[in-house]
């Protein structure tokens, strides 16, 4: 609560500062122009991710699939990721996942809003009836005391002027942080962890996820959300790990 207001404060009455080097902001982002320029984006008009996973790829054509997803398609149908999972923006996440900077989440959230917003442009599809940032069980959430998937969907939701509906989803089951488990057995931690509220009347969903890394929670995710009658469903993370695991 007390980093919001500082945030607040710091908004209204003061420049913009940069969070990486301290230079003046630009553009009103707490973010210069040589940082940002320096930031290990994934440009959907490249082709630099795949289409469905939003695993960067060393260079192909927007609309590109991985190896991965074709011999195993996943249950959303697309995906769009701002950043790769590098520095220095893996420490900007790890600062506002762990250490209570949420002041960080509006800047992040802003990148990744136009990150979905031109990836949006590129393509036919609908966009998403509401925006479900990936929950927390409440156990974690009394512990963080905030849940950043959240933090970073406001933003987003506010740009692309898609409603928020965090109560969509909840997770039912405590499960470990899957970066603490190999690859194999984050499917089995996360499988029956979420449940699904009603859903009547929405039809496209896009989740928000802070890292997408083998991509199981979100797979999770979208499998629930289609058997309560969901048709379609993507995917938005701020950053893409290396690998889809």
């Amino acid at each position: 609560m007390v980093d919001k207001w500082l945030y607040f404060a710091r908004s209204r009455y003061l420049p913009a500062r940069c969070v990486l080097c301290g230079a003046p902001g630009s553009d009103g982002r707490d973010l210069c122009a040589g940082c940002a320029a320096d930031l290990p984006r994934l440009d959907p008009a490249l082709g630099q991710a795949c289409r469905r996973c939003a695993a960067p790829l060393p260079s192909s054509s927007p609309g590109a699939v991985c190896g991965h997803c074709l011999r195993r398609p996943p249950p959303h149908e697309a995906a769009v990721a701002a950043f790769r999972y590098e520095p220095p923006l893996s420490r900007l996440i790890t600062e506002l996942k762990f250490h209570q900077r949420l002041h960080l989440a509006r800047l992040l959230g802003e990148e990744l809003a136009e990150a979905v917003a031109a990836a949006l442009a590129l393509r036919a599809d609908e966009a998403p009836q509401v925006i479900v940032p990936v929950p927390l069980h409440r156990a974690r959430l009394r512990e963080r005391g905030y849940n950043q998937a959240l933090e970073l969907a406001r933003p987003v939701a506010a740009r692309l002027d898609i409603p928020l509906a965090p109560s969509l989803c909840e997770r039912v089951r405590a499960t470990s942080a899957q970066t603490d488990l190999p690859a194999g057995r984050r499917r089995a931690n996360v499988r029956g962890a979420f449940r699904a509220n009603d859903c009547s009347g929405v039809d496209r969903v896009a989740l928000v996820d802070d890292v997408l890394t083998t991509g199981h929670t979100v797979a999770e995710l979208a499998r629930v959300l289609k058997r309560a009658g969901v048709r379609r469903v993507e995917v938005w993370g701020c950053a893409r790990a290396a690998a889809p695991g």
